[in-house]
């Protein structure tokens, strides 16, 4: 990462708080130097994918005018990855090496190519990505590797507007199974301008 450091998010069974601000806002800081144990945070969407809440956040996205009818909504609310955290906490720190269950970093495109290269020296398989503009730092970068899965965003409107990360920026989050391995590869894989 060329700004800040990369987030370790680990699922657990500490005291939490509520807090106010959004899941991606809390990541963000973070990757800047604070540490946070939440139970819950402020973004109706993100509670919907951490299954905090049930209810869906399809009348949010259509009063926005995201969609173009109820049906996309109704694709688009079907397609977020959801992890249920309830009754647990969750740790956001930046990493200093401590057991996490997600790494997720901010990188600049070629960066975040050398990654997805790491990830195909190992088997020669293809990153597949999966996101649609919404909920990328909860359900993409955060419940997908929860799920074992190396997992990109563009970003989305929410966590571009209030973290105001850099418009040359790929979130990636790396699950804790595939972290040591990509490591590895990095150290062995050739140099992009060699």
């Amino acid at each position: 990462m060329e700004k800040g450091n990369p987030v370790s998010i680990l699922i657990s069974n500490e005291k939490g708080t509520e807090s106010p601000l959004l899941y991606c806002e809390l990541v963000h800081r973070a990757r800047y130097g604070e540490s946070f144990i939440i139970t819950s945070q402020g973004c109706s969407v993100c509670e919907y994918v951490f299954c905090n809440a049930e209810n869906s956040p399809g009348d949010y996205y259509n009063s926005t005018g995201r969609y173009k009818n109820q049906k996309a909504t109704s694709n688009a609310v079907s397609s977020l990855k959801r992890f249920e955290i309830n009754g647990r906490s969750i740790r956001i720190t930046p990493f200093k090496g401590e057991k996490f269950d997600v790494l997720i970093l901010y990188l600049k495109p070629v960066r975040a190519m050398r990654i997805i290269q790491a990830y195909a020296y190992l088997e020669g398989k293809q990153v597949k990505i999966s996101t649609g503009g919404i909920a990328s730092i909860c359900s993409d970068c955060t419940v997908n590797p929860l799920r074992g899965k190396l997992s990109y965003s563009l970003g989305c409107k929410g966590s571009r507007k209030h973290s105001k990360y850099g418009d040359d920026e790929v979130v990636v989050g790396i699950p804790f199974e595939l972290a040591k391995d990509i490591d590895e590869a990095l150290g062995k894989i050739p140099e992009t301008l060699s």
